[in-house]
């Protein structure tokens, strides 16, 4: 027989899900909760879902696993020793799920990333019996790294590292060499430990580069951890939804605002978000939003630096932007925007005062100042601000930057000197939302929209490592 497991990638944040069939029946795993795609899969592949697993509890985004059974009338196997607001079929390490004549699930305790965490083994049928295709590993074994052990708190951190690595150890000692490993996380996720660029992998692949099945247990558990950055604030409420039971998402649209409601929305202390890219929103936008384009990662750091609950307001160009924008923040909780527009600035103000830009530099003009030679229509930069993360800092940075996490810049605008800022990232897009940031708070912002890696080579004096 055939098994055809298909990805279902959610690339913005960094997840992937999984339709596993034997051309009649199929498996489910890890849904988000824009189940349509899931549904329009399955209707294409002309297969249906019987079976739609969960490995955990995620902390990344809310999940679509409980409509989808609901929907489609499919067993929702959860782990048994999880506690949850809602019927499913519990499952521990050692089940075995029949699926069909030629498909089967093996539950697999890999505790690690949380204390419950389940792998999923997908044996297929053949002549000489049963043979494991793959295993869906979640947050477990990942690309060339492992889920991060320390979303439950830094107290289970240390704990959750070494069972991390006996339960990477435990996989590959049940599967041969030439098993698929299918995880969850690992393409961008807060939710891996680190990152790789891997599009695919095997339990052979693993064995020879995975620093979890390399290193002894201690000193996994002590590079696992202190590599660890932050992660975003909204997985707070992940978790707490998904045992909860998250309820059906509706993606209809939302009210229009004109130009008078933006300015009350704005003026009331509530987000109002430019889905544009980043050169559109330096160019012209209205006074007092926030940059955030559908280009970049918008529902991470959008979820990450707002009081959760307040209301938002999407700007795009089109309605179609409104409606991917809905689709993405769906995915972490944030179920119905506070209203929309579309189209461009002018419409948004109403009236040309009400319409700002940013004065945009590159690395190359940063170093000419360094030198002394500003470049004509610059002001100078009085503070250099790096909104990149610690870990970024701390392999890199300007000589005498100041750093302010993106994440913590609205609670430390104090800590940003006087004087004009000229404010950078990794490539632009958080620089660009800092810089609206610190705009609405009525700093001078020049956006530096370059690559960080580009900044030695075009001069910038960096600081001393080591």
């Amino acid at each position: 027989m055939s098994t055809e497991v298909t990805v279902i990638a959610t690339s913005s944040l960094g997840d992937r899900s999984y339709l596993a069939s034997d051309g009649r029946v199929a498996v489910v795993v890890d849904p988000q909760r824009d189940i349509d795609r899931v549904l329009h899969l399955a209707g294409a592949r002309g297969v249906r879902i019987t079976h739609v697993v969960e490995t955990h509890l995620h902390n990344d985004y809310v999940s679509g696993g409980l409509e989808l059974a609901r929907i489609t009338g499919a067993h929702y196997l959860v782990a048994a020793a999880d506690e949850v607001g809602f019927d499913r079929m519990p499952v521990t390490d050692g089940d075995v799920v029949p699926v069909s004549d030629g498909l089967r699930l093996r539950v697999v305790g890999t505790p690690g990333h949380t204390f419950h965490h389940l792998s999923y083994v997908l044996d297929e049928a053949g002549d000489g019996g049963w043979t494991p295709a793959g295993v869906f590993t979640g947050g477990s074994l990942l690309f060339g790294t492992t889920g991060r052990t320390d979303l439950l708190g830094q107290r289970h951190a240390h704990e959750l590292a070494h069972h991390q690595h006996a339960s990477a150890r435990k996989l590959v000692d049940l599967l041969p060499d030439g098993a698929q490993v299918w995880p969850t996380h690992g393409f961008g996720s807060f939710c891996s430990a680190s990152q790789a660029d891997a599009p695919e992998s095997t339990i052979g692949r693993e064995k020879a580069a995975n620093p979890v099945l390399r290193l002894a247990a201690d000193r996994f558990v002590t590079e696992t951890l202190g590599g660890l950055d932050a992660y975003p604030a909204y997985y707070a409420h992940m978790g707490v939804a998904n045992a909860a039971g998250p309820a059906p998402v509706d993606l209809t649209p939302v009210g229009r605002a004109d130009a008078a409601e933006l300015r009350r929305r704005i003026a009331a202390g509530e987000w109002v978000v430019d889905l544009r890219h980043r050169k559109a929103y330096a160019a012209s936008h209205l006074a007092g939003t926030v940059s955030l384009g559908l280009d970049g990662p918008m529902s991470t750091w959008l979820g990450w630096l707002i009081e959760w609950g307040v209301p938002i307001t999407l700007l795009a160009e089109t309605p179609e932007q409104v409606a991917d924008a809905q689709r993405e923040l769906v995915r972490i909780g944030i179920d119905r925007p506070a209203a929309q527009a579309t189209g461009d600035p002018g419409r948004w103000a109403g009236d040309r005062a009400q319409l700002r830009e940013l004065t945009v530099a590159d690395f190359a003009a940063l170093a000419a100042a360094q030198a002394g030679d500003l470049p004509a229509g610059l002001p100078a930069p009085q503070v250099v601000l790096d909104v990149r993360m610690t870990n970024e800092w701390r392999a890199g940075h300007v000589d005498g930057a100041v750093h302010v996490p993106l994440p913590d810049l609205l609670g430390r605008l104090a800590d940003v000197p006087a004087g004009t800022v000229w404010v950078h990232c990794g490539s632009g897009y958080r620089a660009t939302a800092a810089a609206s940031l610190l705009a609405n708070a009525g700093r001078d912002v020049v956006l530096i929209d370059d690559a960080f890696a580009r900044a030695e080579s075009a001069g910038v004096r960096m600081a001393p490592t080591g």
